[in-house]
């Protein structure tokens, strides 16, 4: 390892913008009743959408990894002084846009509540419910979701925090035998890498641990070996192990899931090893990069603003095929716009705050 690292990739941001792009869509899809109406003019792009576009979510999966692996331990060790503070800040990062979204979630239900009466509408809130989801704990409770998505932020904050505890663990290991830090593989490295095949052969087999980190920690895990595929000099030899990991657990138990993992940590690889970062995007590449830069406000915020138009095009137009296909399109540009809103004012500010707490970073 030793390549230097581009804090801002145009290549990232742009894939987190395609990753955001086909979310939307698919919740358009999937909840309806505009998709409804719609459905039988465009059956094919509805029911791709429906069937496959969640599976833009592994995008968001490998490349949180990739985000992890660069900030916690680029190469392989830990940069961090105190797990605690480093969590409290993710937690702040994550909660205070979360909350927000949330809340206009619970205010559009009560909203379209008694003149809307569609499956996809939240049923009302209780206290106990909001307090779980406030605590990131609503699956694991069994807690009926507020939100679309909702359940994707607890499992962000979970892996984040797995991994903080691995490369923790591993310092330990390090202090307690200092022999440790003369092994080729870095001990966090090879933590990650268990924990990593763990979830693909086992824990990502068995839909029970769909609530828990460890589920996806096999995606996850393949980002962060991507960065470290790309910032080291014998890249070739890691791009060959991930795909003989990867590789193996998909003959073992085929999951398109994992295929779309496996390209994407490859993908990011080469983002590592040959995008410049600092050139200036193309169409649509700029486009999808803006987008990228403010997906998690809009991957949060969609929901309320998807119900919010579903609910309306319904009422009054609940059969008309151009005001649906308009209300499509009028959910996704609102989508983005709230998103924008939301970051400007909310999410850049929670990261402004959280970045003035005080981190003691070790060499």
């Amino acid at each position: 390892m030793g390549r230097p690292v581009h804090l801002r990739q145009p290549g990232i941001d742009a894939l987190k913008g395609l990753a955001c792009l086909l979310i939307i869509w698919h919740h358009l899809a999937f909840y309806g009743p505009m998709s409804d109406v719609v459905y039988p003019f465009a059956p094919d792009l509805t029911g791709w959408l429906y069937d496959y576009g969640r599976m833009a979510v592994q995008v968001f999966l490998v490349v949180g990894g990739f985000l992890a692996a660069r900030s916690l331990a680029p190469q392989g060790q830990a940069t961090y002084a105190s797990p605690g503070r480093l969590l409290a800040r993710r937690y702040r990062r994550l909660v205070l846009p979360y909350v927000v979204a949330v809340a206009a979630s619970v205010a559009v239900a009560a909203l379209v509540r008694p003149w809307f009466v569609h499956p996809s509408v939240p049923s009302e809130a209780t206290l106990f419910q909001l307090l779980a989801h406030g605590l990131l704990l609503q699956d694991m409770l069994e807690f009926e979701g507020l939100s679309a998505g909702v359940w994707y932020v607890a499992i962000d904050f979970q892996l984040f925090a797995m991994s903080v505890l691995l490369f923790s663990l591993s310092r330990r290991l390090e202090r307690r035998w200092p022999g440790l830090r003369a092994w080729p593989v870095a001990p966090g490295l090879m933590l990650t890498v268990i924990v990593c095949a763990a979830s693909l052969f086992l824990f990502n087999n068995d839909s029970r641990w769909d609530m828990a980190g460890v589920y996806f920690f096999g995606a996850y895990g393949l980002g962060m070996l991507a960065f470290w595929a790309g910032n080291s000099n014998r890249w070739a030899s890691w791009l060959l192990f991930i795909g003989l990991l990867a590789g193996t657990a998909l003959l073992l138990d085929f999951r398109g899931r994992l295929l779309v993992a496996l390209a994407v940590a490859f993908g990011l690889v080469f983002l590592q090893r040959y995008a410049s970062g600092t050139g200036v995007p193309r169409w649509p590449q700029r486009q999808l990069a803006g987008l990228g830069k403010i997906s998690y406000s809009v991957f949060l915020i969609h929901f309320p603003v998807c119900l919010l138009v579903n609910a309306v095009v319904s009422y009054f137009w609940p059969a008309h095929l151009l005001a649906n296909v308009a209300g499509l399109l009028a959910a996704f540009a609102l989508s983005v716009g709230a998103g924008s809103v939301l970051y400007r004012n909310v999410e850049s500010r929670a990261s402004l705050y959280s970045g003035r707490l005080k981190f003691r970073f070790v060499a």
